[in-house]
């Protein structure tokens, strides 16, 4: 017997309403999540929310300073500030105290970091020579280096390398402790296969050890520039004829607050100028080291 079809015309079966209910539910799609993607704003709208979040808050500071807010005798004001840095600049004090802060910074900056990557890298060469050097290097670092500034001075006197000594003195140790653990994380089989290609140990040092330990010395370098700053500024806060730190005792002893401040952001100014600056010779030497 032959069935008759019950497609319709120019329908399928399956179109009918009845036999799409019957059918069953239709199955949901799966809801894709994205990540969040924030919108990175332009470096001039950077600076530009940066810039007028200084300018508010010096307005408010003028502000409070004028209606009584703020004690204008121990904060100052930032129009007395202007006015003194302007007398401050233009009696030529301000160039030779920032030049011999930067020179006794930037002097220990490189040698504390220098010695101190040379040391820790030494301890590669003898587990002896590391053992018996570690309890020292760890006394050294506990230590408050900044209490023995008095004695520093009293040693190196009153001039340039008593603050370099400083400065070295709290980079130094830093330093030898991070290549010391690049040192460390030297991987060992590859040093057995420097080894079985008949690789000298001074080979092994230079090629493997030394440009290993490079990316963890490169990651210290911004601590670094901070700390020797801070040795400089404490060995100028001790005894100093020339300094940043010494304006700011200066000032301090005889009540100048607005020249106390001078001080203080053209000191922040001078951090900021050396920390771009190794921040940027971080990237110059990541692109050559690492890769």
């Amino acid at each position: 017997m032959n069935t008759k079809s019950t497609t319709l015309p120019g329908r399928s079966l399956w179109s009918l309403p009845g036999l799409r209910a019957k059918s069953g539910p239709t199955p949901q799609r799966k809801v894709t999540r994205r990540l969040p993607v924030e919108t990175i704003w332009p470096t001039w709208a950077l600076v530009a929310v940066q810039v007028a979040f200084l300018v508010g808050f010096l307005l408010l500071w003028e502000a409070g300073a004028a209606f009584g807010l703020v004690d204008a005798f121990f904060w100052s004001r930032p129009s007395a500030i202007w006015e003194t840095g302007l007398i401050f600049f233009d009696s030529g004090a301000a160039y030779v105290d920032i030049a011999y802060t930067f020179r006794s910074t930037l002097m220990g900056f490189v040698i504390g970091t220098s010695a101190g990557a040379l040391l820790g890298m030494s301890f590669w060469w003898s587990r002896n020579y590391a053992a018996i050097m570690q309890p020292y290097i760890i006394c050294l670092e506990s230590i408050p280096k900044l209490a023995l500034a008095p004695l520093i001075i009293l040693v190196f006197g009153m001039g340039l390398s008593s603050k370099v000594a400083i400065a070295t003195a709290l980079t130094l140790i830093v330093s030898t402790l991070t290549a010391y653990s690049g040192v460390q994380a030297v991987d060992k089989d590859q040093e057995r296969l420097f080894y079985s290609l008949g690789a000298s140990r001074w080979q092994v040092f230079t090629k493997l050890v030394a440009p290993s330990c490079v990316p963890w010395i490169i990651s210290i370098l911004r601590v670094n520039i901070g700390l020797a700053l801070t040795g400089s500024i404490v060995g100028e806060f001790v005894a100093s004829q020339h300094g940043l730190g010494r304006t700011i005792l200066y000032a301090g002893s005889t009540y100048e607050i607005s020249l106390v401040w001078v001080a203080v952001f053209v000191l922040s100014a001078l951090s900021m100028l050396m920390y771009v600056a190794v921040a940027w010779l971080e990237k110059v030497l990541r692109k050559g080291v690492v890769r």
